[in-house]
């Protein structure tokens, strides 16, 4: 088993003095993995070497990986994965925004699935999928008004979505499935599009959907990343619009200058989400420029007196306060 040894601020450190540049990546493949503790360790290892980092996970259904790779590394990591027989030919999605710091180390991590569903193993299908759509093929059937269901948090959908899209109140995808499933009850024998960042929740949801008797079912081939990439090269109509949420240090990458969302403390326009700088609540909220300075990049009141805070005034708070808030993500844009 292999570990990071360096804290975060060595990590950052790092990071900051490369003289390299690096490529943002993702992929997913759903695909039966025997030993994936193994598997695990000797990506990670291998990996290493290349000076690989990003945030993988591993399960016996396959493998999601978000990743940043140094550029001169991208053909020995291509060929490293196309070594292995589970992951030969795997299809990437390229960051729209890259940066040099979306990671800062290598977690490898073995879950019970790539993306959670709570469901009990059988339950459906996994691998009787709906059909992929370029993006050409995406707007005409979006231009013929076709049903569009965004596959994302709230969090996401919150800053940038397609126009027109049902976009589920949920936090977590195990949440989402039967909600989107309630929202669809009529819509059986109609065309339904459903899109994510990348695809790997949208190919769990169309086979989810086709269980239940749904016989249209399609989905945005390589997700908005890769939808972004496909109308500039096309010079095709966007019609995604805003924001397309990340889940690495970028946190978002912008697809259009339309913004759609609000600050969470005062209101104003503004689709730039961050963690509260309080690192005991770390909550995930959209915040402006004059509430980032008004509030020391937290939350709160009260995050920002613990923020600024000496060490004795921070042993005293904690024992006043419970930082950790009751969820991860605000769902409202109302005063703090």
């Amino acid at each position: 088993m292999h570990y990071n040894k360096l804290n975060k601020e060595q990590l950052i450190h790092k990071i900051e003095t490369e003289t390299f540049k690096r490529i943002t990546i993702s992929f997913y493949k759903y695909v039966s993995i025997d030993n994936p503790e193994n598997l695990r360790d000797e990506l990670f290892f291998k990996w290493n070497e290349l000076l690989c980092l990003g945030r993988i996970y591993i399960a016996e259904e396959g493998i999601n990986a978000q990743m940043s790779i140094p550029e001169y590394n991208i053909d020995a990591f291509k060929n490293l994965l196309n070594s292995y027989k589970e992951f030969k030919d795997i299809p990437f999605k390229i960051g729209v925004e890259q940066s040099q710091s979306s990671f800062y180390k290598l977690q490898i991590k073995v879950r019970k699935q790539i993306v959670a569903d709570n469901l009990d193993k059988g339950e459906y299908d996994v691998t009787n999928v709906g059909k992929h759509l370029n993006a050409k093929e995406w707007n005409d059937a979006m231009d013929k008004g076709a049903t569009i269901v965004d596959m994302r948090n709230f969090y996401e959908s919150e800053i940038g979505h397609f126009k027109n899209a049902i976009l589920p109140n949920a936090e977590t995808f195990s949440e989402e499935l039967p909600m989107v499933l309630n929202q669809l009850k009529g819509k059986e024998d109609e065309k339904v599009l459903l899109y994510c960042t990348g695809g790997v929740r949208c190919e769990k949801t169309s086979a989810y959907l086709r269980n239940y008797g749904f016989k249209d079912v399609n989905q945005l081939h390589g997700g908005i990343i890769d939808y972004a990439k496909q109308i500039k090269e096309q010079n095709l109509p966007n019609k995604f619009i805003g924001k397309n949420f990340v889940f690495d240090n970028r946190l978002a990458e912008k697809i259009t200058d339309d913004v759609i969302s609000k600050c969470h403390q005062c209101g104003d326009a503004c689709n730039t989400h961050i963690n509260c700088s309080n690192v005991r609540c770390n909550i995930l909220l959209i915040q402006c420029p004059n509430c980032a300075k008004k509030y020391s990049d937290a939350c709160s009141e009260k995050c920002m007196e613990y923020v600024l805070a000496d060490a004795q005034k921070k042993a005293e708070l904690d024992k006043l306060h419970n930082y950790r808030p009751i969820k991860r993500y605000f769902k409202s844009t109302s005063k703090i």
